[in-house]
């Protein structure tokens, strides 16, 4: 349920559109959460483990020597 005062935008935004309440919802959610354009959408969380390096693959096992003082297979 809404709040009265958000109850009344909602219903004269969906009259001006002429559109469904339903319609004007699912286009807010899609503003609010940048889903709108053609641009790819932005994932705050990607970059997030981001070592700088680009061979840390290669190097894991002495990475784990390294960062636990042994080999895993011990």
């Amino acid at each position: 349920m809404l709040p009265d005062d958000l109850a009344r935008v909602v219903e004269a935004e969906r009259r001006r559109r002429d559109i469904s309440t339903a319609e004007l919802v699912r286009l807010a959610l899609r503003s609010y959460l940048g889903l709108t354009g053609n641009r790819p959408r932005r994932v705050p969380f990607a970059a997030l483990g981001r070592s700088g390096r680009t061979d840390t693959s290669e190097k894991v096992e002495e990475i784990l020597e390294r960062e636990w003082g042994r080999r895993r297979d011990d």
